[in-house]
C-alpha cells in the first residue's frame, strides 16, 4: 500500500448514498469524491449487469478510474420484486406503495442486495465488481426518518425490529448491504493504489 492520501471517485446523484460511502472508505484511508454524471442505466433483470454497464459508461465520460453502487430490495412474498427495479418502483409507489402490496401477507422475509462496480479505462482496462448483502424483513408500517427509499420499512436481521430509518448512518454503516460491498470494495482499492 502506497503512503499518502488515495481518492476513489464515486459516481451518483445520491447524496446519501455518497455519505454512506465517504464514511466506509474513510475508515480505509480512502477519500471518496462524488462525480455527478449522467451514466446509462439499463434495465436488466441483474443489478451486476446494471452496474458494469453504468461504471463502463462513467469512465468513458469522465476519463477517469470510477465506481458505481446499484442496489435493490428483494421481497421474498412478492417473488424478489422489486429487486433491481427497485428505483423506479421507489420513484413511482414508494414505501406506501410497497407496504399496501404486503397488506395481507404474513411472509415478510426479504433482503437488500448491493453492487459496486469500478472501472479503469487506463493502458488495461481493470474491472471489477463487489457485492453485499443484508437479510431482514418488511415492517408492517413506516418507522423512522433515517436514511433513505425503502429504508423506513425494512427491519435488517442484525438490528432486531428497528428499520433502517430508526437508525443513525453510522449504525447502518456496520453491516448494511451497501457497506458490505463497499468494505470489500474499499479492502481491494487499498491494495492497487
Amino acid at each position: 500500500m502506497r503512503k499518502g492520501k488515495r481518492v476513489a471517485f464515486f459516481v451518483t446523484g445520491n447524496v446519501h448514498k455518497f455519505h454512506e460511502a465517504r464514511d466506509v472508505l474513510s475508515g480505509y484511508g480512502v477519500a471518496t469524491a462524488m462525480l455527478n454524471i449522467d451514466a446509462v442505466e439499463v434495465q436488466d433483470d441483474d443489478l451486476e449487469n446494471i452496474a458494469i454497464a453504468s461504471v463502463k459508461d462513467a469512465a468513458r465520460r469522465s476519463g477517469l478510474p470510477v465506481f458505481v453502487e446499484d442496489a435493490g430490495l428483494f421481497i421474498d412474498a412478492l417473488n424478489g420484486f422489486p429487486g433491481p427495479y427497485s428505483s423506479y418502483v421507489y420513484r413511482t409507489i414508494g414505501t406506501k406503495g410497497i407496504l399496501k402490496l404486503m397488506k395481507d401477507v404474513g411472509l415478510r422475509d426479504a433482503h437488500f442486495q448491493s453492487v459496486v462496480a469500478y472501472c479503469n479505462l487506463g493502458k488495461k482496462t481493470k474491472l471489477f465488481c463487489f457485492d453485499g448483502q443484508v437479510s431482514g424483513r418488511i415492517s408492517y408500517e413506516e418507522r423512522g426518518s433515517q436514511g433513505f427509499g425503502f429504508d423506513p420499512v425494512f427491519e435488517p436481521a442484525a438490528e432486531l425490529g428497528k428499520t433502517f430509518g430508526e437508525v443513525t448512518r453510522e449504525e447502518k454503516n456496520r453491516y448494511s448491504h451497501r457497506a458490505r460491498a463497499l468494505r470489500k470494495f474499499a479492502e481491494w482499492y487499498a491494495t492497487q493504489v
